[in-house]
């Protein structure tokens, strides 16, 4: 690649080229895609989209949506944090990807520090054993980067759609496709949300579920602002299941660079015998399989198989539909303004 290379920002108008470029290579990731960083605008960040061209500035070798925001409870004056999530994205048929990370870092250095920036984290997309992974540590090394905490799941499961649906049932465990069936039998149907409504009522589900698993949610706004977003590009499907017209469960399922991805789920306290969730799952994969994906992404385990794991139900259900487990690259830290994040940090520890 030329030394002439040049990072630069891309305007709103581009987006359909942003979504293409992300979308064109198998470490593209939904949490790249312009609608993310629309996303994560409403709820105090500001997305960055910046990409790396050759020196003819007609053709992207490298791209990462940054977010950035001040710190919590601080004034903005102090400066913001930078983060990548599941980036960057590498054009694949490029020699030398550490070179490319190399001169996009430290283009990008300059950039964050211009605009104020105390810190950049970048949570890689590539899988911890990758041969991306391991050039892209090697590159980072230099530019001062340190392993941090992840910011997103560090172990997941991926399931394979490149075998045909009777393969797919034949590698479930057997309960698995036992209550996909009887769902099935007893009634449990199934649809695509079609209105702000239907978003509505998945929410209260999303509510219950929350208390009856103790974890946090978004507001209602959130979901809703996702589902516009995501739903009429195609980039996304919230599936609900019902029996006899109450309404029981829901999954929101993301979309892109052939990988769908399981986001956020619900469940009723309610009529759990029929097994809605197991039929959820199946339809979505179902989709996801026509849609064009070659993976399908469960989005998140527990670190361990330790059954004292606090997300170990959720782990043993994310397990029985056949798919491998993987370990993310993991997040890396570049500190630009060191003293300040020394502050910071202390600032925060007493909030």
């Amino acid at each position: 690649m030329s030394v002439h290379s040049m990072l630069r920002l891309i305007p709103i108008e581009q987006q359909p080229v942003w979504d293409a470029y992300i979308s064109a290579f198998p470490s593209g990731h939904l949490l790249q895609s312009w609608g993310w960083g629309e996303l994560k605008a409403g709820v105090g960040w500001y997305p960055l989209r910046l990409a790396l061209c050759d020196a003819q500035q007609e053709r992207i070798v490298a791209a990462a949506q940054v977010l950035c925001r001040p710190p919590r409870h601080l004034p903005l004056r102090l400066g913001h944090l930078a983060y990548i999530p599941r980036g960057p994205i590498f054009d694949s048929s490029v020699n030398n990807i550490s070179n490319i990370a190399q001169i996009f870092f430290t283009q990008l250095r300059s950039i964050l520090i211009k605009q104020g920036a105390l810190a950049l984290q970048a949570e890689l997309a590539s899988e911890l054993e990758s041969e991306e992974s391991k050039l892209l540590a090697r590159a980072l090394e230099p530019l001062r980067f340190q392993r941090v905490q992840p910011v997103q799941p560090a172990r997941t499961i991926v399931l394979d759609l490149t075998l045909d649906e009777d393969a797919l049932l034949a590698n479930m465990k057997e309960k698995w496709r036992y209550n996909v069936r009887l769902a099935g039998r007893k009634g449990v149907q199934t649809r695509v949300a079609e209105t702000l409504e239907d978003v509505d009522s998945w929410y209260e589900l999303l509510q219950t579920t929350s208390i009856r698993d103790q974890f946090g949610v978004h507001t209602r706004d959130y979901y809703r602002r996702a589902w516009q977003l995501f739903a009429p590009r195609e980039q996304a499907r919230l599936l609900l299941a019902s029996y006899n017209g109450q309404l029981l469960a829901g999954i929101f399922v993301g979309l892109m660079a052939k990988q769908a991805i399981y986001l956020f789920g619900a469940s009723s306290n309610e009529q759990r015998q029929f097994m809605p969730n197991y039929l959820l799952q199946w339809e979505a994969i179902r989709w996801a399989k026509q849609a064009g994906a070659t993976t399908y992404d469960f989005w998140g385990i527990p670190e361990t198989d330790e059954k004292s794991e606090a997300m170990a139900g959720v782990y043993r259900f994310k397990s029985g539909w056949g798919g491998r487990i993987v370990r993310l690259a993991g997040n890396y830290e570049c500190t630009y303004r060191p003293v300040t994040m020394r502050l910071v940090s202390k600032v925060l520890l007493h909030h």
